[in-house]
């Protein structure tokens, strides 16, 4: 079927302009500049006005949690991917701490089938390291995997890895991207301790920064990124979220680098101050930490020595957030919502809507080598968001489709919203329906 969505402002590759695209079945076509001509509109199967609103890349989302297989009382493949689309991502690299854990290649290829028959957004799975599955990490075929996840700090479904060799091997070895989870144990462990003294087991949320502490984050990544350098691995340091581990990052083009950062939504919107008003709500790991980390974080994204931005979108039940900084779960839901959370900061002046787009749909695919996606690009796959600017949305729990069904946002007026989100050409999510017909693919990597 061809397709034309025209009367649009295209946002792509560093500019904002009138323009149209036309699709040919799951590709895209043409793209134009200006008015579409009348006999084009005319000639095509199905020709969508746009109205004036941004048409960009789908967003590509580089760390999510969608517990499947395994947790899925809180969320599936079928419920996130849904939840996914209608935030305009059209693309997802799922993390590995999963029931059983992806650290097998029959682990692996179980999720792969399952996405194929559920997934509404194009989906990837990284596998997972261990003390003792390198031979496995050897044997992977990497053109369908993002990466290996390797836990330097434990975290929900403690993969935690801290065996020398075992470390020394996967950085020597492994000839793929390796991201991390980077936090010290130790001191996690000595900081849980203090807290622990003073408090007994009901520790307060506002002490979850202060026992997931900066230096924690700082150690282990210094510890990464000295591995990565001795062995020259191709390393990326998932959720960073301190000023101080920014001195190991550089300002160049993605594809010059050996060390890539991300950057989490919650990181750049939210700051310690905020614990006080919405609790566990907010509670991940790694933590959102001061104010002047959140700045130096927004800072580092402007001038490019952190790469990408994602979600960590980690659901979990609100009665499975209750507690304090030891009993409640860490992670939240917010796939559907970031990219509207990142147009907000460019609203506000924080980053521009360029900026926006090539950090969460251009430089994602440069860093993974992703085959023709995240752009919009004769050739490439018809992945596409509609955002209708200047329209005031309030957030509400109701709004959630995840299936934990709360958001940390809620309360929170945003004025953007998502219209329409196109997967491989076609329409998945318009106006708030979702269209369940038609599945995303796997993506594929030119690593």
């Amino acid at each position: 079927m061809q397709r034309l969505l025209y009367n649009a402002v295209i946002v792509n590759e560093g500019s904002s302009h009138k323009g149209y695209v036309v699709i040919n079945d799951d590709k895209i076509a043409v793209v134009g500049e200006g008015d579409a001509p009348a006999e084009l509109i005319a000639s095509v199967d199905n020709a969508e006005d746009l109205e004036g609103n941004y048409l960009m890349p789908g967003v590509i989302d580089d760390q999510v949690h969608f517990r499947d297989p395994g947790l899925t009382h809180k969320a599936d493949i079928a419920t996130e991917s849904a939840a996914a689309v209608a935030g305009g991502v059209t693309s997802f690299m799922d993390m590995p701490n999963t029931i059983p854990q992806t650290t097998t290649l029959e682990a692996l290829e179980a999720k792969h089938q399952r996405a194929g028959e559920v997934s509404l957004a194009n989906y990837s799975f990284f596998i997972g390291a261990t003390n003792d599955n390198i031979d496995t990490l050897l044997s992977c075929d990497y053109s369908l995997i993002p990466g290996v996840k390797l836990f330097l700090g434990a975290s929900t479904g403690n993969m935690l890895v801290d065996n020398n060799t075992a470390l020394q091997r996967i950085f020597s070895e492994v000839p793929a991207l390796i991201a991390i989870h980077s936090e010290d144990e130790d001191i996690i462990r000595q900081n849980k301790e203090k807290a622990q003294a003073q408090w007994g087991d009901d520790v307060p949320v506002e002490q979850h920064p202060i026992i997931r502490s900066t230096e924690a984050c700082y150690q282990s990544t210094k510890k990464a990124v000295e591995l990565a350098t001795k062995y020259n691995a191709r390393l990326h340091i998932l959720h960073i979220s301190t000023e101080a581990e920014l001195e190991f990052l550089t300002s160049a083009p993605v594809e010059q680098k050996r060390v890539t950062a991300e950057v989490c939504a919650h990181h750049l919107w939210w700051s310690d101050e905020d614990y006080s008003r919405l609790g566990t709500r907010i509670k991940w790991n790694p933590a959102i930490k001061t104010a002047q980390d959140r700045e130096a974080l927004r800072q580092a994204l402007a001038d490019g020595r952190i790469d990408i931005v994602a979600t960590d979108h980690a659901p979990h039940l609100l009665s499975e957030k209750e507690g304090g900084a030891l009993k409640a779960a860490s992670g939240g839901p917010l796939v559907q919502f970031y990219l509207l959370m990142m147009l907000e900061l460019a609203r506000k002046g924080v980053f521009s809507i360029e900026q926006v787009i090539d950090k969460m749909c251009h430089a994602p695919a440069r860093l993974f080598n992703i085959e023709k996606r995240g752009f919009i690009r004769e050739g490439y796959f018809a992945d596409l968001a509609v955002v209708k600017p200047n329209e005031e949305y309030p957030i509400s729990d109701k709004d959630v489709l995840s299936r934990c069904a709360w958001t940390p946002l809620a309360g929170e007026t945003l004025h953007n919203k998502v219209i329409s989100t196109y997967v491989n050409g076609n329409r998945v999510y318009h106006n708030g329906v979702i269209d369940n017909s038609i599945k995303g693919k796997a993506l594929k990597y030119n690593h």
